[in-house]
């Protein structure tokens, strides 16, 4: 999240400049805080930490160039605005050198002070967050090469072939599946193996946002351009210039978007909310769906003409039912993945039962399913009692007070009973965190929470949400 507090560190030796300059900004909002000399600065400036400096040159115990160094060391995104007498002089001339955003020459102007001040408070704010993009941009990148997805069905083989042979390419990238069916891992697989795997790749959850901040979260906007807009933000397209984009849930996206999204499918140029000037970018994009997009089309509620520039290919990922010859090898990845430090032994009648049940969330819930048992596993074998699914355990009547007595807190089991709540509710309304937050009649950000809390499904959205307001 961008630090949007306002601090400013003034350092001049003058007591009365000082005053002057924390009464001329603190009406704008301003946290001013005072340094008389030079190491007094740089310890206000590292444990204040400003959005700005303003730097006399002229100060006693240590010279105002040798401070600017040291802080422009130490923290190079903090503009720092220089004070001087002279402003044609060789030292301000070496302070621009040395990485200055400005300089001004007493006696100043106040229109123009306070303008200089604000541009260098935007500058830093615009720097915040290009630094959280980028650390989104490369946590997205620099994740594990192994390939994480598991399948010796035909139809997974046929689906990694393909990836094979269109990953090089730039071809937009349709992928349909119904939920916890691992879309995002195939579209991760596609950008790993492509030509712009080390440029950026940057990832949307189109159904977690409503329609307007969806629009600014790709797109971007100008400062001003809506109440709240305090500056200019940088959309994701602009963000993943040269790399790729990766669109989930796209059959969420309202009508009005899915034409801003064709137009830059078609001339990989755009405009910021607000904006009058063309932004062009070099992005491939990959989209994928839980819904069946022909029937959406026919509906009405997705266009037909981005339907074809979206699916130049199209990949199908078979639900698990239909690749129950891929089950024990998910098991075993899932009890490696969550028991690494330990051994565990699955009872062959858990495994039994596991290949027989239907799966409708598909591989998430298998994945929570292997995770829940192995919490409540005793001795190291996990047993068909393991399971809080009705569906998957015995008939007999589930009793959760038999967790507290296998040892459970009762925060564990509170967990274990919010975490299915969810799982069900997500599965009902087709992975849509906005929908289910309205079945279960709790605040969307309550819900995105819990689900990071409980490690349940993709919080790549929230985080991101998160980080850029």
């Amino acid at each position: 999240m961008v630090n949007t507090a306002k601090k400013i560190l003034v350092v001049d030796d003058e007591t009365s400049m000082r005053k002057n300059i924390t009464d001329l900004l603190s009406p704008l909002g301003y946290e001013a805080i005072e340094a008389g000399n030079g190491e007094m600065a740089l310890q206000k400036f590292n444990q204040d930490k400003p959005n700005v400096v303003i730097l006399d040159i002229n100060i006693p115990k240590k010279d105002g160039l040798a401070v600017l160094k040291e802080m422009k060391a130490i923290a190079n995104d903090v503009p720092v605005i220089i004070f001087t007498a002279y402003g044609t002089s060789e030292r301000a001339i070496e302070a621009m050198k040395l990485g200055a955003f400005d300089y001004l020459e007493k006696p100043f102007e106040l229109d123009e002070f306070i303008l200089v001040v604000e541009r260098a408070n935007e500058y830093h704010n615009l720097l915040a967050e290009v630094k959280t993009l980028r650390s989104i941009v490369n946590e997205s990148v620099n994740q594990p090469r192994k390939d994480n997805i598991i399948g010796r069905n035909i139809k997974m083989q046929e689906i990694f072939k393909l990836i094979g042979r269109i990953a090089p390419s730039d071809a937009t990238v349709l992928i349909q599946g119904e939920s916890g069916t691992g879309k995002e891992l195939i579209a991760d697989a596609i950008q790993r193996h492509s030509l712009r795997a080390d440029k950026p790749y940057v990832k949307i959850n189109c159904g977690a946002f409503s329609k307007s901040l969806l629009e600014s979260e790709i797109f971007g906007h100008e400062k001003g351009s809506f109440t709240g807009a305090d500056s200019r933000r940088k959309g994701l397209f602009e963000v993943a210039d040269g790399g790729t984009v990766y669109l989930d849930e796209i059959n969420s996206m309202p009508q009005s978007l899915q034409v801003r999204l064709l137009r830059i499918l078609q001339n990989q140029s755009f405009f910021r909310v607000g904006g009058v000037t063309p932004i062009t970018v070099d992005v491939r994009v990959i989209a994928s769906a839980n819904k069946d997009i022909e029937k959406e089309m026919e509906s009405g509620n997705f266009r037909e003409d981005l339907y074809y520039r979206l699916s130049v290919v199209r990949i199908s990922i078979p639900p698990l039912r239909e690749r129950k010859d891929d089950i024990d090898l998910l098991i075993d990845y899932f009890l490696q993945k969550y028991s690494a430090q330990k051994k565990l032994f699955i009872s062959v009648e858990l495994r039994n039962k596991l290949h027989s049940y239907n799966w409708p969330g598909n591989i998430r819930e298998l994945e929570n399913t292997i995770h829940s048992a192995i919490v409540t596993a005793i001795n190291g074998v996990l047993t068909i009692n393991q399971l809080p699914l009705k569906s998957v355990a015995p008939n007999e009547e589930f009793s959760f007070i038999s967790l507290i007595e296998k040892g459970l807190s009762f925060k564990k089991v509170i967990d274990i009973v919010e975490k299915k709540i969810i799982e069900e509710a997500l599965a009902l309304n087709d992975n849509n965190q906005t929908k289910t937050a309205e079945y279960l009649k709790m605040n969307r950000r309550l819900l995105y929470s819990k689900m990071k809390e409980l490690s349940l499904g993709s919080v790549s959205s929230e985080k991101f949400i998160k980080q850029k307001q």
